[in-house]
């Protein structure tokens, strides 16, 4: 096991830890979605480093969180790749699973900057997902979040299993906070449902299952949460709600950019944003309208740059206790607007 940092000063932040997928996305930007069978220019091809986990992890270090990223890798050009642009974002792999076997996966992504519309076509390869053996490597004490991107759901049941563990033998104010994210319509995954403090479910899965709206989704699947917990669902250009122990329905209206250019990442955003301010001691109404800004601001914008700006700060108690929160709010944008995109993917 890595070696418990028993040593290490009571004044250290710790981190909150994204479990998860990374991919190589390649990405090509057009204005117009291609014709098939045709033969057309992008106006622009980027490398950039995806996956639910690690997305989030980008965004959480953009906000100011101290993070880490764990999640398989074989060794090869495109690790050497996404290791760096993960240590250049500030983000930790130290708990990065290095298989034997597989390759690391690659994602071929069309952006339409005409509708903001993102198009994967994603070569999920043989690389084998992190395994409850790897996690039990890890030093549960860094770590003050640690959020679950559904997957190899077996698996991360005894991972989520040694978490309750950890936090069984722990006063109050060191526990670990848990959160899950049910985003793929497979059955295999609905057993996350029953753990972590805050539950994520896509709109995806909420339509797979027959819900019509976040509210019917919430009120359908909230049984399935563990006593305490708080189950979230964004619902693209309607917003997100939340529904927690208190049995209130919380919600926040979108707030879309002037124009949507890329929603490649998102959901991710969205995910991040609500467990940064939340692990910064917000209610779950702020921790909602913060997700719901900075997604907003995400899809106008390409990439991830520029989602947190750079300058002043609101003179409230807020940017006193964290200036990146304050100013993000501020400049993600002042007021729900209530214009409509069809091509929102998140």
């Amino acid at each position: 096991m890595r070696a418990e940092s028993s040593g290490r000063s009571l004044m250290e932040e710790k981190q909150i830890l994204c479990v998860g997928l990374v991919v190589l996305d390649v990405i090509n930007v057009v204005d117009k979605y291609p014709e098939e069978d045709t033969d057309t220019r992008c106006l622009s091809q980027r490398w950039q480093r995806g996956g639910n986990a690690s997305n989030s992890c980008t965004v959480l270090s953009l906000l100011g969180a101290p993070c880490a990223f764990m999640g398989s890798l074989a060794r090869g050009h495109v690790a050497n790749f996404l290791v760096a642009d993960f240590r250049q974002r500030g983000v930790d792999v130290s708990q990065v699973a290095w298989q034997s076997r597989g390759e690391t996966p690659c994602s071929c992504c069309i952006v339409n900057t005409s509708s903001g519309s993102r198009t994967i076509v994603l070569y999920d390869t043989n690389l084998p997902d992190v395994s409850a053996k790897d996690f039990e490597q890890v030093d549960l004490t860094r770590f003050k979040w640690i959020h679950i991107e559904g997957r190899n759901a077996s698996e991360q049941v005894k991972m989520l299993q040694r978490i309750e563990q950890h936090n069984a033998g722990q006063p109050p104010e060191q526990k670990i906070q848990v959160s899950v994210e049910v985003e793929k319509p497979r059955e295999e995954l609905y057993q996350l449902f029953g753990y972590g403090d805050v539950v994520f479910v896509s709109k995806d899965v909420a339509k797979h299952l027959g819900f019509r709206s976040a509210v019917e989704a919430l009120r359908g699947l909230y049984g399935r949460v563990r006593t305490g917990a708080s189950l979230i669902c964004a619902w693209a250009e309607e917003g997100a709600d939340a529904l927690g122990p208190d049995g209130r329905l919380l919600h926040s209206d979108a707030f879309p950019p002037p124009r949507v250019v890329d929603t490649l990442g998102a959901g991710d955003t969205f995910n991040a944003s609500v467990i940064f301010s939340l692990s910064q001691g917000k209610s779950m109404q702020e921790a909602l309208t913060f997700g719901c800004q900075v997604a907003g601001k995400k899809c106008g914008l390409q990439g991830f740059d520029g989602i947190v700006p750079q300058g002043g700060t609101r003179p409230d108690q807020s940017s006193r206790k964290c200036p990146r929160l304050a100013t993000s709010c501020a400049l993600a944008g002042a007021q729900p607007s209530l214009v409509k995109s069809s091509h929102w993917a998140w």
